[in-house]
């Protein structure tokens, strides 16, 4: 069987593969993954899902913002955990290292999913930015892949929103968080962000965490906020519009490079904030389409249905090329 595990930004996402198709899930919170040994994290999976090491043919790993590598690569030959630095932009957590670090150590197979970004084989209009993509977010649009869609520009919205485009079954480009759509928590940094950050008020960084639609509510997460706007709160409202209209025009912009490739794509929409019917109504009626919503779990299936097709001999994905020999 075949094992994808999402790095989220609150969990750890692990979902195993067999061959028959059966998909079993387990999460496990940062905080908790952080404070596990080694030998503890991967008995946890072993339990889990009823196996042994040994039954597992292939891992696909993500982890942080996959920026030290351009091409799958095998865990045993990637350095630094396949990012130039864990600094930046970013909430830590704990927990995705110990993660990594025990799948290394176990000598299960596996390889490491890049991020895509300034060195990366896509567009190179968009290679202007250093950092456009974390790996998980190839995850979610491998499993849009390996369920029939083959031009479609995915928008994944949670925290942050993350906006990534495929034409042909190859990846040609994607948009970071910090750059133009906000999330619930992250967004890039207006103005009044600079002129803080200039002042010593706080971090750059800690200015990207807190530049999401929540900043101008005293909403906490998303439950408080559906509930708030359900409730007819306008605040909450007025952060959920934000957030769809935000999210529509990341997705319009995709579709004007897609438009190059060939096609505008089908939309698809993941996250936690994207599994909300009244944000997807409200893209839907922006974009004047209908969306297809995944759910959480795509990114870990989507890094599972990886590591089955590269097991079978796959020596690329969605472009990528595979740099792995089991």
């Amino acid at each position: 069987m075949f094992i994808g595990i999402d790095h989220g930004t609150t969990a750890m996402r692990f979902a195993a593969l067999f061959p028959d198709g059966n998909v079993l899930k387990l999460e496990i919170p940062r905080t908790e993954a952080a404070g596990m040994t080694e030998s503890q994290l991967i008995s946890s999976i072993e339990n889990a899902f009823g196996i042994s090491s040994s039954d597992i043919f292939l891992m696909a790993v993500t982890y942080s913002m996959g920026d030290g590598i351009k091409d799958i690569e095998d865990i045993r030959t990637v350095e630094n955990r396949g990012v130039k630095s864990i600094e930046g932009a970013g909430k830590k957590t704990g927990g995705g290292g110990l993660v990594f670090d025990s799948i290394r150590s176990s000598g299960i197979p596996a390889v490491v999913i890049p991020g895509i970004h300034e060195n990366s084989d896509t567009d190179p209009r968009l290679n202007i930015f250093s950092h456009s993509t974390s790996p998980e977010k190839i995850g979610i649009a491998y499993h849009a892949f390996a369920i029939g869609f083959n031009d479609f520009v995915l928008s994944d919205i949670s925290s942050n929103t993350v906006t990534v485009a495929v034409s042909d079954g190859k990846l040609i480009g994607a948009i970071d968080a910090c750059i133009f759509a906000p999330g619930l928590q992250h967004g890039p940094l207006d103005v009044q962000c600079l002129r803080d950050v200039d002042a010593g008020k706080m971090s750059a960084n800690e200015a990207f965490v807190n530049s999401g639609v929540l900043k101008h509510t005293s909403f906490s997460d998303r439950h408080e906020l559906i509930k708030a706007a359900a409730d007819g709160d306008s605040r909450a409202i007025l952060a959920i519009d934000s957030i769809a209209l935000f999210a529509a025009m990341e997705i319009t912009g995709m579709q004007l490079l897609m438009k190059e490739y060939g096609s505008v794509g089908d939309v698809v929409i993941e996250g936690s904030v994207g599994e909300v019917p009244e944000v997807v109504k409200k893209i839907e009626a922006h974009l004047d389409v209908k969306a297809h919503v995944l759910d959480r779990w795509s990114a870990a299936i989507g890094c599972a249905e990886i590591a089955r097709d590269i097991n079978s001999g796959s020596s690329e994905i969605l472009g990528l090329k595979v740099n792995f020999k089991n």
